[in-house]
């Protein structure tokens, strides 16, 4: 592991939710972990020895706190976690099955099960973030997003500025003067070939893009590079075969840590140092991460179910073929899924006991 003078930073700004995870087995507890594209990202990087900052408007409530506490036990500094306006924490519950052909799928659910109100959902920081992250810029290698905000935006273009490269997965339908300006100065763009197709703007221009990824599930990935005077041809790479496949959420988001952590060093001169070969080995860094991690359930289920001090020999002895020693048992001694719903205790008749989030038997409620 790095010594903390070594440390990189990385600040992300995006999806930070709190997951609910209901495992395959009827009777296994509902787990409760931070999650997010950003939230997994930072939490992974965090692992592997960066320094991760969140940019996020925690208020306190249990969902926040139990972030909180997921995210502070892998290091992540969470000096930024709660800029005003303060707001709920989104909360997400992902349920995993298998389907007909026996391979695990998952469902997620945005709503209470018990009160049917829609749970939290993401608020992005405002402009008054702005001013307090900053003057902590100087000297962060990467800047993270994947929702937009005017304040997200400007922090981006800020922290260019100081020579950190800015990545950028597109969830979706965006404001479009916020996603073109975003193109325009992202370093590394990323996004999955079935919710976006075509990502207008990327290496056109005076675009900043140095590699374009477009994810293709159990396809793998393909890419493009721009480290010489044009962009390349597009290079595809096999996805990674994982023998016990137990849960494919959060594939993508230890890809592209693996590739922050492999090819950014450094910031921007890092990245332009590590060049074409330099990010090939990073992506399929990434997508042997990725591959380890769905031997488990939840998106980082690995980190909570593999000592931290034998993560690199499980992870050389997976790359060699040897797959015997993935356990997929995700079992952590600090669950604590009382999570409450906001709407439920407006609706409680007096004297009724709050109602939190629990899984009996095969179906998850509100008790």
């Amino acid at each position: 592991m790095m010594t903390s003078v070594e440390r990189p930073k990385v600040f992300g700004a995006g999806l930070i939710t709190l997951d609910l995870v209901m495992g395959m087995a009827p009777n296994s507890p509902v787990r409760s972990w931070a999650g997010g594209t950003c939230g997994n990202v930072l939490s992974i990087l965090a692992y592997l020895g960066w320094d991760a900052y969140p940019i996020t408007r925690m208020n306190g409530d249990p969902a926040s706190e139990r972030v909180r506490a997921d995210m502070a036990r892998w290091g992540v500094r969470m000096d930024f976690a709660s800029c005003s306006p303060t707001s709920h924490t989104p909360i997400i519950i992902q349920e995993i099955r298998r389907g007909r052909d026996g391979s695990p799928t998952h469902r997620f659910s945005w709503s209470c099960p018990r009160c049917g109100q829609w749970l939290p959902r993401y608020k992005a920081v405002t402009v008054a973030a702005v001013d307090i992250v900053t003057p902590s810029l100087p000297g962060i290698s990467v800047f993270f997003l994947d929702r937009l905000s005017r304040a997200t935006v400007t922090l981006a273009a800020r922290a260019a500025a100081e020579g950190a490269v800015v990545v950028f997965e597109p969830s979706g339908k965006a404001d479009p003067k916020l996603f073109a300006e975003t193109i325009r100065i992202a370093h590394v763009v990323k996004y999955a070939d079935q919710r976006l197709t075509s990502v207008g703007g990327v290496m056109e221009g005076d675009a900043a893009t140095l590699i374009e990824i477009q994810t293709l599930g159990a396809q793998g990935l393909r890419y493009r590079h721009r480290f010489g005077r044009c962009a390349s041809d597009w290079v595809h790479l096999n996805a990674v075969s994982t023998p016990n496949l137990a849960d494919t959420c959060g594939a993508g988001d230890w890809c592209t840590a693996g590739l922050i952590a492999k090819a950014t060093l450094g910031g921007q001169a890092g990245l332009r140092h590590a060049g074409a070969e330099g990010v090939r080995d990073a992506l399929r860094y990434g997508q042997t991460l990725a591959a380890w991690n769905c031997g488990f359930e939840g998106a980082r289920g690995s980190m909570y179910a593999v000592d931290q001090n034998s993560f690199n020999h499980q992870l050389e002895t997976f790359s060699s073929g040897q797959h015997d020693i993935i356990v997929a048992d995700t079992s952590d001694d600090e669950q604590d899924t009382a999570i409450a719903c906001p709407a439920c205790p407006q609706r409680l008749p007096q004297g009724s006991q709050r109602r939190t989030l629990s899984r009996p038997a095969k179906s998850i409620s509100v008790a």
